[in-house]
């Protein structure tokens, strides 16, 4: 335990000012720095989330990190060298949003880097086009201006973070990190890139993967239409989608349909163009849904995709990359139907539609009026527009799903980690099982780690792609836009017979899902891997189970054999006061500077770690006042322990007294629960418990002990009293420091040298032999107390009251224990006279009290 230190208390105890005053102090020390002479086993790692830098932090993002850090906090006190970095997530859509919109420009990786570019002064009406190389530079521009506010604000929470150990998802180190795990990825064939059916978002222009999915409730109708048997009936279908009617390539219905089980091998023509096409069967078919026999079309949702790759049909593409409908028809449609073909040319999804709709009213075959619904749609979790599914060439890692025995390997590997709560498991189960295909990582965008390929031209200047040009590691961060192949040089570029460079960038997970190994120095710092890696904790929220953390999981898998962390923590969502889940996307977000400027650091970070792992909660600002007023109470009753007298030396032995020990006794109960609750990841069961006693310690065991404390028993019974106060302040102070850094750093700073955040866990070794004694003295003695102070303030009598006689009576245990404690109740109740009264099997304590009589006025 740290030495103690010359005492200065101050007169008036403030929270006011305290984050400002020791996050400076605690950075010129080195509190908080990582000692990298420690082994393995001597250290914790903590895979830290790298917040999103684009725009600002919200209070969710508080909620989690408090959470982590007052883990981190106790691992450091029980003797672990916390590794404990911090990331910036700052590639991305949203901030290539910001630098198009700030500076007036726009990326065109056709051309190369301008060392002499500088942005406009002010945006034009038209964006200047620059280079990829160029665009970078100016996103981490942006980037680099927020990450100094997001560290402010963590300053201010007080996370304990080295913060000489950051990193930028999109900084060189993790390019190469980036660029080395695709390029291995590849040479073993979990990499690879195929011509298929990606979901779009029309308004980014960009393939979206699975995991970035999400449904939106929107307007639709059913539309039922006539196809063509040879025969001149008609088969009826209903579809949401008529306008890709031109995409059409087969009528499938459930193989036990009786219905159209006569018509499976047969073929039918579509409406309005005429193309012929087959009735097929297929599993997948609702007999209950619309009229039992659907269209399927290339391509309308993702079960279209399924039947088009099972049953081997064609692809008749008619939306381009834009959303829009293609200038060139698909095959089949010729004459009368061309010229109907062409009045959709170029109309977007929505114009196309009703269109359609015109024409089939026009030509018979709406076989009814639409019929409205409400539906589930796919939406890109960042976009604005339903996605559509065009047929692109586009690189995948494997992920276990198109391939059952990889995906068995993955679900084991979430069975080898810890999960905090452990229910949190099932939805990684869930998601894994669910995967329907490859992890698709590929993006159309430019602020991003680039897929580090190049591809050779033929004599016709067009691209092999099956001819793959990779860089040596070595060279690792490329951007194939600017750099050359091995064995090539810039003039081949794009000429027949040379080479063209891949334009896409990896998807910000395909970077993010690398972070153990970017944070501690994967290849690139091979001692601080060793000393770091695997990892022990994974600490995030519930929504990226799915994307950050299996994803990690998948790369740690192909790369090291093996799951990249021995835990992960998953906290609950933040709510607003309608029950809803703040999100940016929602606009219901609270951001941290106005609450934390309201109510202080301390109080934020009680609200966060009151909250159990796993649990939403709700932005209350009623709980962070509890907090302030805790963090208030600690000054408060610190200030008045370290006045009573006491030497600093807290040697266990000069506790005497039996309430004394018994405080003690209970206090030792108190750090073997909040121990066994942190290392169960249970610091919001710690921070309950470690409350509730402090405030019991200040109400009552204070007020039994304060007489003696200043010397109305003699000066053994007065060292006794003080001793175990300032043990159990230092006990109390190290429960704390977790939660509430600041306070308890200030109280600490007053009597004993070095920082509470260095000071060891408290043991019960450290209380000795007092803390052996019975506890239930001390709370028999405390509810006696209180019934004779209740007894006063119902007589509207003053506290300092004396009590002529008070009578306890109590069960024989209690009794035995309260005469034990009988002098301190007595100076604290003002009691001239104490009896005791046994009763077999009494519940509880009553005490009858007969007040001294007022004095008869004068």
């Amino acid at each position: 335990m740290n030495a103690p230190a010359p005492r200065n208390v101050p007169q008036k105890p403030s929270l006011d000012g305290l984050e400002e005053r020791w996050d400076a102090v605690w950075e010129e020390q080195g509190t908080y720095r990582f000692d990298r002479s420690k082994g393995r086993d001597e250290v914790f790692s903590i895979d830290t989330p790298p917040p999103t830098v684009s725009g600002s932090l919200h209070m969710g993002s508080v909620f989690g990190y408090v959470q982590t850090d007052s883990i981190a906090r106790y691992r450091r006190m029980k003797g672990d060298e916390v590794f404990y970095p911090m990331g910036w997530d700052d590639n991305g859509l949203p901030t290539e949003r910001r630098v198009q919109n700030h500076f007036g420009v726009r990326c065109d990786p056709s051309l190369h880097h301008d060392p002499d570019f500088r942005p406009p002064a002010e945006p034009g009406d038209r964006a200047v086009p620059i280079s990829r190389p160029d665009f970078v530079e100016l996103c981490l521009q942006l980037t680099d201006e927020d990450e100094k506010v997001f560290e402010d604000v963590w300053r201010k929470v007080g996370l304990s973070v080295d913060w000489t150990l950051t990193y930028a998802t999109i900084g060189e180190r993790a390019q190469r990190a980036a660029q080395r795990a695709f390029l291995r990825n590849l040479a073993r064939g979990e990499a690879y890139q195929s011509f298929a059916p990606s979901l779009w978002d029309v308004t980014f222009h960009t393939a979206v993967a699975q995991a970035e999915l999400e449904d939106r409730e929107r307007p639709g109708a059913y539309h039922r239409l006539a196809f063509h048997r040879p025969d001149g009936e008609h088969v009826a279908i209903e579809t949401t989608r008529p306008e890709l009617l031109p995409a059409c390539v087969a009528l499938v219905a459930h193989p036990d349909d009786e219905r159209y089980q006569p018509l499976f091998g047969t073929t039918v023509t579509t409406p309005l163009f005429g193309v012929e096409v087959p009735v097929v069967a297929h599993e997948l078919a609702d007999p209950e849904k619309g009229s039992g026999i659907a269209m399927i079309c290339t391509f309308g949702d993702t079960t279209d995709v399924t039947w088009w790759r099972e049953l081997q049909l064609p692809v008749r593409p008619v939306l381009g990359p834009d959303g829009r409908v293609l200038a060139t028809p698909p095959d089949g449609i010729e004459g009368e139907a061309a010229d109907r073909y062409a009045e959709l040319v170029g109309l977007t999804v929505f114009s196309a539609q009703k269109k359609v709709v015109e024409m089939l009213t026009a030509s018979g075959e709406l076989l009814a009026e639409p019929s409205p619904i409400t539906h589930p749609v796919k939406f890109y979790e960042k976009g604005d527009k339903p996605l559509e599914i065009i047929t692109t060439r586009q690189w995948y890692i494997r992920n276990g799903g198109r391939d059952a025995e990889l995906r068995d390997a993955f679900l084991r590997r979430g069975e080898e980690l810890g999960w905090h709560p452990e229910f949190m498991k099932a939805r990684y189960d869930a998601w894994v099982n669910g995967l329907n295909g490859d992890w698709l990582i590929s993006r159309q965008r430019f602020f991003g780690v680039p897929i580090p390929v190049w591809y050779r031209l033929d004599d016709h200047g067009e691209p092999l792609y099956d001819q793959v040009l990779v860089p040596d590691e070595a060279t690792l961060p490329v951007d194939p836009s600017d750099d050359v192949p091995p064995g090539f040089t810039e003039d081949q570029r794009g000429a027949p017979g040379g080479f063209v460079g891949e334009l896409d960038i990896m998807d910000t997970w395909a970077t993010s899902s690398l972070t153990p190994q970017i944070a501690c120095g994967w290849e690139d710092d091979p001692d601080l891997f060793a000393r770091t890696f695997p990892m022990d904790l994974r600490p995030q929220g519930p929504e990226i189970i799915r994307t950050w953390l299996f994803a990690t999981v998948v790369r740690a898998h192909f790369e090291h054999g093996l799951v990249p962390w021995s835990d992960t923590t998953i906290n609950g969502w933040i709510l607003d006061p309608d029950r809803k889940k703040m999100s940016k996307s929602k606009g219901n977000v609270v951001t941290p500077h106005e609450v934390l400027d309201r109510h202080g650091s301390d109080a934020v970070r009680y609200w966060a770690a009151s909250a159990r792992p796993g649990t939403d909660t709700a932005l209350d600002e009623g709980q962070m006042k509890v907090g302030r007023r805790l963090a208030i109470k600690v000054l408060n009753a610190s200030k008045f322990a370290l006045g009573l007298g006491g030497d600093g030396s807290m040697d266990p032995a000069a506790v005497t007294e039996p309430i004394d020990r018994a405080m003690l006794a209970q206090l030792s109960q108190l750090v073997e629960e909040a121990t066994r609750a942190f290392e169960g990841f249970d610091y919001a069961r710690a921070l309950e418990r470690t409350e509730a006693f402090f405030w019991s310690f200040c109400d009552d065991h204070l007020e039994l002990v304060k007489g003696r404390a200043y010397g109305a028993a003699g000066p053994e019974a007065a060292r006794s009293a003080s001793t175990a106060l300032e043990l159990a302040l230092s006990t109390l102070l190290r429960l704390f420091a977790p939660f509430l850094p600041y306070a308890t750093e200030e109280v600490w700073s007053w009597w004993r040298e070095g920082s509470v955040h260095r000071a060891p866990w408290p043991t019960t070794d450290e209380l000795g032999g007092a803390a052996e004694a019975d506890p239930l003295l001390v709370s028999t003695a405390a509810a006696a107390l209180t019934e004779i102070r209740k007894a006063k303030t119902e007589a509207k009598r003053s506290l300092r009251t004396e009590v002529a006689r008070a009578v306890v009576t109590a069960g024989p245990e209690a009794i035995a224990a309260l005469e034990r404690a009988a002098a301190d109740v007595k100076e604290a109740g003002a009691l001239r006279d104490l009896q005791t009264a046994v009763a077999e099997g009494a519940e509880g304590v009553t005490v009858e009290v007969e007040l001294v009589p007022e004095p008869a006025d004068a």
